[in-house]
């Protein structure tokens, strides 16, 4: 899936001897959680939003270079990695690095999710079902096998809990031989957990799973 289209180049970035009112007026102005702080056209790193009640807007950005956070991603970083990002830094801006260390855009939360929700998994018609077993005794490839041994067809698939090394898979699979599926994870020794051919089900992943509440309430 390419992002790249998506990357922001409207939003500015300071640089290291600006003086924190360039930085205050920003996030005013703005809801994001970071901005991308350069020195010499090339990253330093990210100032957080959170930070601002604790800097003193006279001062230079420089006096406080060894607070700057310094995540980014690459432009041919991948969709999954990008929201990886987003979601380990509790951010909803991430600066892009071109091959130079120079910052040549941004990606911006809610356009990633957007793009994620537009998938195959979420908008193809098919049943939910959720899968657990043993965090070494799964794979990938034997859920595929199980559900293509069936003549169903296997839409997609994503780790959404890992709690005592035991690892919880939701997958979207065709509505074809849907019980013999289910019967058959159950044989390789799977836990059913949910399987549903309800929309709703869809709809509240959608609305109310931790991994995307996550994201669209930073």
């Amino acid at each position: 899936m390419q992002i790249q289209s998506h990357i922001l180049k409207n939003i500015p970035e300071f640089k290291i001897d600006d003086s924190f009112e360039k930085v205050l007026q920003f996030f005013k102005e703005n809801t994001y959680s970071h901005i991308a702080i350069t020195e010499k056209n090339r990253f330093l790193g990210v100032f957080s939003e959170n930070d601002v009640e604790i800097i003193d807007a006279t001062a230079k950005i420089e006096s406080y270079r060894y607070d700057l956070e310094t995540f980014f991603v690459r432009k041919n970083t991948n969709w999954l990695d990008v929201l990886e990002a987003f979601a380990r830094n509790e951010a909803n801006l991430l600066p892009v690095l071109g091959e130079n260390e120079e910052v040549i855009g941004y990606y911006d939360l809610t356009d990633i999710v957007s793009v994620f929700i537009d998938t195959p998994f979420f908008t193809d018609p098919g049943n939910i079902l959720v899968v657990a077993k043993g965090l070494k005794d799964y794979s990938f490839s034997e859920i595929a096998q199980i559900v293509e041994s069936n003549n169903a067809k296997f839409i997609g698939g994503l780790i959404t809990d890992i709690q005592n090394d035991v690892v919880q898979i939701t997958i979207k699979i065709s509505t074809t031989n849907f019980n013999e599926v289910v019967q058959t994870f159950r044989r390789y020794n799977y836990n059913i957990i949910f399987g549903n051919s309800d929309d709703q089900f869809l709809e509240d992943l959608k609305q109310r799973s931790d991994y995307l509440d996550k994201f669209l309430n930073v």
